[in-house]
């Protein structure tokens, strides 16, 4: 395990202003949000809009780096080089998504266990060679009756743990991430406590594996409650609880914390971001992993303007801009304008 090399990497991933572009949809994901604005889904057009996002003149300034599906890591970027090539040419390092996804965990209805063990030292020996340098894993947690059992806490952090070991030992950066779902009417102490569940159980099997936590990025949602619950909080008691969570339940190696989105629309993830970035110091760099906080206005104009790429250019690099602001705690809400 080459340590100073993950410790860089992952450095490098959450440097100042910058954070990482969740590009990792897989083909049937990415094809039902395609076919929901219009256009057929093809890997020629899956590499039309991920080549044009990419190609984005400023995104450098505010992404250090792109998750990648495997079937995107092996296309062509707009000047017909590698997409791993260009985006290492734009100061961009390029990630691998290495889960095969999550499967029904048996005995333990309604909930699952993410899978990819199998053959996982071998794609990612892979996926070095072509030029990624770091890697995703999903873990998925439902709040419910009953719900997160035991069993589905302590096989996925089992799973992140094993996965974060492999991908350190062919130098590949982890981001492992637990995330807890937003679904359920449960309320923000629920999330809450099970996201401490979820991460204690993780840390408890890294130390296990011998994963090395200076060379980890982890990829948590935020405390909020669910969408069907009946009162929703505020930016403030988000960020705050949050921030509480995070300082209290993650090693304080771990360089940085890259938030998803799920769930939030794009002003809503900026903004608890932002108002994060505002309660510091903190003992690790708190930036994003956003996929559709990133990505879901600039898909719908790429999709209405394929024949003038600057209009989903000018809104891509607007969102860019608003996230790199919110890593300072300098994003305002009239900005969105």
């Amino acid at each position: 395990m080459d340590t100073d090399l993950l410790e860089e990497t992952a450095n490098f991933l959450v440097g100042p202003g910058r954070g990482i572009l969740a590009a990792d949809e897989s083909n049937g994901t990415m094809s039902k949000r395609l076919e929901g604005v219009g256009v057929a889904s093809s890997p020629e057009s899956r590499n039309a809009y991920r080549a044009n996002l990419f190609a984005m003149p400023t995104m450098s300034e505010a992404i250090s780096g792109v998750i990648l599906y495997d079937e995107t890591i092996r296309q062509q970027a707009v000047d017909g080089t590698s997409i791993p090539d260009y985006l290492h040419a734009r100061n961009v390092l390029p990630g691998i998504k290495v889960d095969t996804g999550a499967k029904p965990l048996a005995g333990h209805e309604n909930e699952t266990v993410t899978e990819g063990l199998d053959g996982l030292r071998e794609r990612c020996a892979e996926y070095f060679s072509m030029g990624a340098r770091f890697a995703k894993w999903r873990a998925v947690i439902k709040i419910g009756n009953g719900l997160p059992s035991d069993a589905c806490i302590s096989t996925n952090a089992h799973a992140l743990a094993r996965y974060a070991a492999i991908c350190q030992e062919q130098g590949l950066v982890p981001i492992i991430e637990p995330e807890v779902l937003m679904e359920g009417n449960h309320d923000a102490a629920r999330c809450y406590d099970v996201t401490v569940d979820a991460l204690s159980a993780t840390w408890d099997e890294c130390k296990i594996q011998g994963v090395y936590l200076p060379g980890v990025l982890l990829k948590p949602n935020m405390v909020l409650p669910g969408k069907d619950h009946s009162t929703r909080i505020d930016v403030e008691t988000c960020a705050r609880m949050t921030v509480d969570l995070l300082h209290e339940h993650v090693p304080h190696e771990i360089p940085g914390i890259v938030f998803l989105s799920g769930g939030q629309t794009e002003v809503e993830a900026t903004a608890h971001l932002n108002m994060m970035n505002n309660m510091g110091p903190h003992p690790f760099e708190l930036s994003y992993s956003y996929g559709r906080a990133l990505q879901a206005t600039t898909l719908k104009t790429w999709a209405d303007n394929q024949n003038d790429l600057s209009k989903s250019h000018s809104v891509f690099a607007h969102r860019c801009k608003m996230a790199h602001l919110a890593r300072f705690g300098k994003w305002s809400e009239d900005l969105e304008a």
